[in-house]
C-alpha cells in the first residue's frame, strides 16, 4: 500500500515539476548509499542495547521461572 501511494506521489511530482522528479530518482541512490553506514552503526548500537537489556533482566527472568 505505501508503495503504491509513494509511487502515485512520485508520478504526481513528475507531471508538476519533471526536472525535480528526475534528480529525485538519480539523487536517491547515491543518498541512500551514503546512509547505509549509518544504517549498519543502528543495527549495532541496537543489538548491544538489546544483549545489555537481556543481561540485566536475566536474574528477574530466572527467579520468575522457579
Amino acid at each position: 500500500m505505501t508503495a503504491m501511494v509513494k509511487f502515485f506521489l512520485f508520478l504526481i511530482l513528475l507531471l508538476l515539476c519533471w526536472p525535480l522528479a528526475l534528480a529525485a530518482l538519480l539523487l536517491y541512490p547515491i543518498v541512500w548509499l551514503l546512509l547505509l553506514p549509518f544504517r549498519l552503526v543502528g543495527v549495532a548500537v541496537g543489538g548491544a542495547l538489546d544483549l545489555i537489556a537481556a543481561i540485566i533482566r536475566l536474574p528477574a527472568r530466572l527467579i520468575r521461572a522457579l
